[in-house]
């Protein structure tokens, strides 16, 4: 049989489990709200117990809480920024839009904690949780201030780095196959050649860009909250609280946090996340167009292009035996799409502010730390288990660059477009070679057609001179 105290707040008495550290607020929030079975995530919580830290550290400086109080409270907040609490904050994402449930769960769990390690038992409360661990605060600050250290966190240390591993990869294999000229495509429709370098190329590029927008947005993404309390006017918040709060979340964590500029922008919307997350979605277009390439390239073995074989990572099919389907290239697709769906909740979370607050906090910090998340993860695992260990098909490419019709367009500037047209449709008419059938149809010679027909010669732009 389940044991419990009893803890009060300011609508009364609530029955807790004994052996939470949690109290009232955060147990009525788990009455409230068992809506999805989801919790903030691990990030989150971290940042919550950095910012009760610090905020602890900053407030004895200032002579607002005794010595031994904080030292209390900053060690309960270090547990809990290392996670070794997190199996105590159980609040449901879809929550007060403040996201105050998730603010009291820390508050109430850091004030439990720190009362043990003055040497009181749980029902004896020797640190408050608003009079102490939440002071000089408020959700409406704390849990914008979360938001933003969280992801600049993760994309500072899981989703650049994995970018950056996958622009060199695949930087790497645009040099490896940059001799290999294959068959371009436009609307999925032959085309003229390409070098297969060129077209990894590209796929690089649009990671490095991607990079950059990301980049592009932490600036904006340091600004931290904190010291605006309730509405932005920092009521109840000694004036040096705000900047040594934040200079000390700098220094913790190594990254450049400032103070916002303007607190009622930033308690009122959460548009620099909003930012973030569309460089994420844009990051996912380019990820799916990647995967979505190789997954065509790597199509068949016989009725597909079949112009490269991707690495076998799994059996494909429970009753198909020998089929190796391209599981990790699915998987990434699934992960963008996730990623726009993040972004779409997103922005309509930050669009949904109403005067001095922004609602929907708690929805839009587990959306972005999830894309964060899920798209570092994936980046890397195309970079090592895709990118890394494809293999071409050499024997497959030529082939078809040989039988694409499309190669008479370097005749045009010789011959016009109207007769090239002509040879293209007789030479697919008739299943020949462009080359055999140019020299039946007009005059060039045959070393010179040969040169003007050159696939290679193609991929280096410009007229092709006879």
């Amino acid at each position: 049989m389940t044991a419990y105290r009893v803890e009060k707040d300011s609508l009364g008495e609530v029955r807790v489990p004994a052996d939470r550290l949690y109290g009232a607020q955060t147990q009525r929030a788990l009455e409230n709200f068992p809506i999805s079975g989801l919790r903030m995530p691990r990030p989150f919580i971290g940042a919550l117990g950095l910012i009760k830290g610090a905020a602890a550290d900053v407030n004895c400086e200032l002579g607002l809480l005794a010595p031994e109080l904080a030292q209390a409270i900053r060690q309960a907040a270090d547990e809990v920024a290392d996670g070794k609490w997190d199996d105590h904050f159980l609040v449901d994402v879809f929550q007060s839009g403040s996201g105050t449930s998730t603010n009291m769960n820390a508050n109430e769990v850091i004030a439990h904690r720190a009362t043990q390690i003055l040497g009181g038992d749980l029902s004896s409360h020797l640190v408050h949780p608003n009079d102490h661990v939440n002071m000089c605060q408020s959700s409406n600050d704390v849990i914008p201030t979360a938001i933003h250290i969280s992801a600049y966190q993760v994309a500072n240390d899981l989703l650049l780095p994995a970018l950056r591993h996958l622009y060199t990869v695949l930087q790497q294999r645009a040099a490896e196959l940059n001799g290999v000229v294959k068959t371009g495509r436009t609307h999925l429709m032959d085309a003229l050649p390409v070098r297969m370098g060129q077209e990894i190329g590209g796929w690089a590029f649009q990671i490095r860009q991607n990079i950059e927008r990301i980049e592009g947005c932490l600036p904006r993404l340091a600004q931290l909250t904190i010291g605006g309390t309730a509405v932005g006017t920092g009521l109840n918040v000694h004036p040096d609280f705000a900047a040594r709060v934040v200079r000390e979340l700098a220094a913790r964590t190594g990254l450049p946090f400032v103070v916002c500029e303007n607190h009622f922008a930033a308690q009122a919307a959460l548009d620099t996340v909003a930012e973030l997350s569309s460089q994420l979605k844009v990051t996912a277009c380019a990820l799916m167009k990647i995967v979505n390439d190789v997954r065509w390239m790597g199509s068949g073995p016989i009725a597909g292009l079949g112009e490269i074989t991707l690495p076998a990572l799994q059996p494909g099919s429970s009753i198909m035996a020998g089929k190796v389907n391209p599981v990790l290239c699915e998987a990434v697709m699934m992960v963008c799409v996730q990623v726009m769906a993040n972004d779409t909740a997103i922005t309509i979370g930050d669009a949904l502010g109403n005067f001095e607050l922004n609602t929907m906090m708690p929805l839009i910090a587990y959306n972005v730390l999830q894309s964060l998340t899920i798209l570092g993860n994936a980046a890397r695992l195309l970079a090592d288990k895709v990118v890394a260990g494809f293999v071409i098909n050499r024997q497959r490419i030529e082939e078809n660059i040989e039988r694409n019709p499309i190669l008479v367009s370097a005749l045009n500037p010789v011959i016009g477009y109207d007769k090239a047209a002509e040879i293209a449709r007789r030479a697919y008419a008739e299943h020949r070679r462009v080359s055999h059938v140019a020299a039946e149809m007009t005059g060039i010679k045959s070393g010179e057609l040969l040169k003007l027909l050159d696939p290679c010669r193609m991929t280096e732009g410009g007229i092709l001179s006879r």
